[in-house]
This record gives structure tokens, sequence and C-alpha cells, in this order.
């Protein structure tokens, strides 16, 4: 096992290496955390966030159409109308 100290460059690089990887072999999926040794695991989790995000980051699955700080602040606006609505109706 090599001491090898990865980089955020080096991390993206594995992930679109082994995307590439599987899709040689015909395999129609992104690659899991099962495909990377432990320390690969932690370095890229560790540069590029939750797994998810991580293969978004490296651009070998598409990002997430929704915000989700958009839909919470919309949630939390909406909330907050339906409160001053319900005061209203009850004055």
């Amino acid at each position: 096992m090599s001491d090898k100290k990865y980089k955020k460059e080096d991390c993206i690089l594995l992930l679109k290496n082994k995307y590439k990887e599987l899709q040689a072999k015909g395999l129609s999926r992104y690659p899991q955390r099962s495909d990377f040794e432990e320390r690969e695991v932690v370095a890229i989790k560790a540069f590029l966030g939750p797994w998810p995000r991580a293969l978004e980051a490296a651009g070998v699955k598409p990002p997430r159409e929704v915000d989700r700080k958009t839909l919470n602040k919309e949630k939390r606006i909406r909330a907050k109308r339906a409160k001053i609505d319900a005061m209203k109706k009850d004055q």
C-alpha cells in the first residue's frame, strides 16, 4: 500500500477513469465506493463531498436539477405565508 497523498485533481481523475473503465466493460453504472480502495474513497469524499456530489464534481453524473437551498427557502416562504394567512382568518 502506497502512502500517496491525493489532490483534488487526482480524485477527479480517479472517478473519471473508473467511469470510463466501467463503460469499456459494458457496464452502464456510475462508479461505486466499493470500486475503490478505502484510502481513495476517503480522499475523494474529503475533497469532493458526499459520493453523489463527488460524482457530479467529477463530471461523471449530471448535476441535480433542483438546488436544495432554493427548495428550502421556498418551503420556508410558503410556510410563513400560510401562517400569516391563518392569523388573518382568525382576526
